[in-house]
């Protein structure tokens, strides 16, 4: 039987943290969803760093479809969870619906991989990550330790059934740790 992955994502997240987890998950596949607060069309953004600016530039890049949305989300149907970065996760954060769909696969203890600024959307459930290791964008730190997690300076980090990763370039190995515990 097929496994199938639910990503949460809104508008202004950032393209090749949804592009390639979506698409790496088709091509092993596995049934993939994407939600977001309703279903629509979204607009993805892409971030870079440029010599002349402190923090990360941003670009409007691709269309993508939701599939459903949150209200619509049943997590008992899906065997892991992505969440990717950009900027989606501040606002995403804010739907009332999210935040028992994120709490499920952790009571589960089901396989969840959060990258960049996915870890806004992990501080929505403080009292289960609470103590875990993770990392995230360094820019989320602050927020990570504010939940009692323990911040992981390292790109790439696994502890127990939550892989989590700075940025999109960290994709290739975030995406193999996730895959390895899915399967």
């Amino acid at each position: 039987m097929s496994k199938k992955v639910l990503i949460v994502t809104g508008d202004a997240v950032e393209a090749l943290e949804i592009y390639y987890p979506y698409y790496r998950c088709l091509e092993e596949g596995f049934e993939t969803v994407i939600a977001s607060p309703t279903k629509k069309t979204l607009h993805t953004v892409c971030h870079d760093f440029v010599p002349e600016s402190e923090t990360y530039t941003e670009k409007p890049a691709y269309l993508l479809d939701s599939h459903m949305a949150f209200a619509d989300v049943k997590p008992e149907e899906f065997d892991g969870l992505i969440i990717p970065g950009g900027r989606a996760p501040e606002y995403i954060r804010l739907n009332e619906h999210l935040k028992p769909i994120v709490s499920h696969f952790f009571t589960a203890g089901k396989p969840v991989a959060s990258i960049c600024h996915g870890s806004q959307v992990l501080a929505l459930i403080g009292d289960q990550i609470k103590g875990r290791e993770m990392t995230a964008y360094q820019a989320c730190r602050p927020d990570v330790e504010a939940c009692g997690a323990i911040y992981q300076t390292n790109t790439l980090h696994v502890h127990e059934n939550l892989v989590s990763g700075h940025a999109w370039p960290d994709l290739p190995g975030f995406m193999r740790e996730f895959i390895r515990l899915l399967k």
